[in-house]
């Protein structure tokens, strides 16, 4: 591949759909057109709708059922798991500020409320017998018997499609389909189920649902409910909606893709006012992250004399801890 120059940002007006059914036979050369085309996405637009998953259209309708089962119970429930130390568990509503943003400064909370579940981990995984950083229990609500259950088996269905983006990530950039395979032995892996009641309508300037930023980690996988409300920043500074599509997921990179492709792909400002229908709104964005201890720098054949590596190699696990720590309130309010 080429590393004298980065691709031209064109504006754009509408989120692309790409159908990702033919990676599930990596070594065709269907795969290598798709790989082809969520590079395109990725480097104009680092968001697409993605169809052809293969993530059964119920299992992602009963994880909806949970989310909102759990978000309609009372608070006294939902604070028996309040959130952690190692980032699991409810977390009330306004109580995260993206002050991390390299975008916006943002400085009012985000209106709302979620559950986080990260990889599950067995009693005895030494990380978590060590208490490393994120390596805990996850906090379940017992009072819904179903919801561990499907969730975890969202959370396998939808590690399936991350690797094999993961794959086409590199396969579509001329490197080999598993390169980055060893970084995501033991990868970190966020669901969170969020909720949104309706933006008020004398809610001040910078107020949002999920005021603009970048995603942190690799990439992240959306599901979200047909209330809309997700805009995608354009090169111009214009909003689109990313619309919802019945059955599709909207895939967009994070902080770590620059990084790796040394500028080439884009990790894009989103935000989420939910003001379309005056409606509750309900997604499940999927975070699929490398290892702790992964060493983050640009891939091979991603620089070269005269487009040195734009960015220094870092460990994920500090990085990560450190957007963390300054985002949630929870974090902050120790001794």
């Amino acid at each position: 591949m080429s590393t004298a120059s980065q691709p031209r940002r064109a504006s754009f007006d509408a989120i692309p759909v790409v159908d990702i059914a033919a990676l599930a036979a990596p070594e065709t050369p269907a795969a290598r057109a798709t790989s082809d085309a969520l590079c395109r996405a990725y480097e104009q637009v680092g968001f697409a709708s993605i169809t052809g998953h293969g993530v059964p259209r119920d299992l992602i309708d009963r994880c909806f059922a949970a989310s909102r089962a759990f978000h309609a119970a009372s608070i006294e429930r939902k604070q028996s798991i309040a959130i952690n130390a190692f980032h699991r568990g409810y977390m009330g509503f306004a109580t995260s500020t993206i002050v991390t943003s390299t975008v916006a400064r943002n400085t009012k909370p985000n209106l709302s409320e979620s559950l986080l579940v990260m990889h599950e981990l067995a009693p005895d995984d030494p990380d978590l017998v060590a208490g490393r950083p994120l390596q805990g229990p996850n906090r379940w609500p017992q009072w819904q018997p179903d919801f561990k259950p499907t969730i975890l088996a969202y959370m396998e269905a939808l590690e399936v499609v991350a690797r094999r983006l993961l794959d086409a990530f590199t396969l579509g950039m001329g490197l080999p389909s598993e390169l980055l395979e060893p970084l995501f032995q033991r990868p970190t892996v966020f669901l969170r189920l969020l909720h949104y009641p309706p933006h008020p309508a004398d809610a001040p300037d910078g107020q949002f649902g999920s005021a603009p930023h970048t995603d942190y980690g690799c990439m992240t996988i959306l599901a979200q409910d047909t209330s809309g409300g997700l805009q995608v920043r354009t090169p111009d500074g214009n909003w689109v909606d990313a619309l919802p599509m019945p059955g599709a997921f909207v895939l967009n990179l994070g902080d770590l893709m620059p990084r790796w492709s040394n500028g080439r792909f884009r990790s894009t400002p989103h935000r989420v006012i939910n003001n379309k229908t005056g409606s509750d709104r309900y997604s499940l964005p999927f975070f699929f992250d490398p290892s702790m201890d992964a060493r983050i720098e640009c891939l091979p054949g991603c620089a070269g004399p005269d487009n040195p590596p734009r960015f220094p190699p870092m460990r994920y696990g500090d990085y990560l801890m450190e957007r963390l720590d300054k985002n949630y309130d929870y974090r902050k309010s120790g001794p």
